[in-house]
């Protein structure tokens, strides 16, 4: 008796399919040990190497060291008020400081002295004593009439004694405060110290129109408190006036123009400081 035997075509493909896919994943495995092989070579020959630095590092480090010093400071005096003109025709009030130049005289260090400071001196005068004179003398320098010390960091101590300093250190748009001493206006009452409204102007009163009126009650506390806003002495006060903003500089004649007043008169000394 005859068979005829046959072969069905979708299971014929089937089989075929997962030779494959065994002879691919043998394949597979076989890269993974090639590869893992090859990373075991690297890693034993990288052994007591180091790794080069890149060049940016370097440069970034470079660039930080070579960055100029900025002290913040500066004394000179009041010029007086004017007025600018800024873009599309606003006229803004402004006043001119004439700051520096000012020199190193002297440099203090948290290791000597407990903390770090800088003093800088400005103005000529025209007498000096013997103390004076040889403070100057250690950097062959004329004696300056004004001395000021401000503190400030160890990065900002690169200085040396005689150097000088400008306006240059002050970009347009800065922001700074101005220490002055405020126009001294002698004895004055208490309307024009403190404003008080004074008595009244009628009903037969003619001698109370500019007085204090009372101060405290008579029986209890039977005294006057410290504080009590009296007739005295006004103005001639240190003031210092915040977030004035630098809108022109002149780097020939050291003049600094900020916005709004400054206290103290014409020719009158101020510290000025970036914010």
């Amino acid at each position: 008796m005859d068979f005829d035997y046959y072969i069905d075509d979708s299971f014929q493909e089937d089989k075929d399919d997962t030779v494959d896919d065994v002879e691919s994943s043998e394949d597979v495995s076989a890269n993974d040990n090639d590869a893992a092989a090859l990373d075991d070579k690297v890693e034993s020959s990288d052994v007591g190497t180091e790794k080069p630095v890149s060049s940016d590092s370097n440069s970034e480090e470079s660039i930080s060291s070579d960055e100029e010093v900025v002290f913040p400071h500066l004394i000179g005096k009041k010029i007086g008020m004017t007025q600018l003109f800024l873009g599309q025709g606003n006229a803004v009030t402004a006043t001119v400081l004439e700051m520096g130049p000012c020199f190193v005289t002297q440099i203090k260090k948290e290791s000597r002295e407990g903390y770090n400071s800088i003093q800088l001196s400005y103005g000529d005068i025209s007498k000096s004593n013997k103390a004076l004179t040889g403070h100057f003398s250690k950097f062959d320098q004329s004696p300056k009439k004004h001395l000021k010390e401000f503190r400030c960091s160890d990065k900002q101590l690169d200085f040396n004694l005689g150097e000088v300093l400008t306006i240059k250190q002050f970009e347009l748009g800065d922001f700074v405060k101005v220490t002055g001493t405020s126009k001294g206006k002698g004895f004055t009452g208490h309307m024009k110290r403190h404003g008080f409204g004074g008595g009244r102007r009628s009903h037969g009163k003619n001698s109370v129109m500019r007085k204090a009126g009372s101060v405290g009650a008579g029986s209890d506390p039977s005294r006057v408190f410290p504080g009590m806003k009296m007739a005295g002495r006004k103005g001639n006060y240190k003031k210092t006036i915040k977030n004035l903003s630098v809108i022109k500089l002149d780097y020939e004649n050291n003049l600094i123009f900020v916005t709004g007043s400054v206290p103290g008169a014409n020719n009158g000394l101020v510290y000025l400081s970036k914010i």
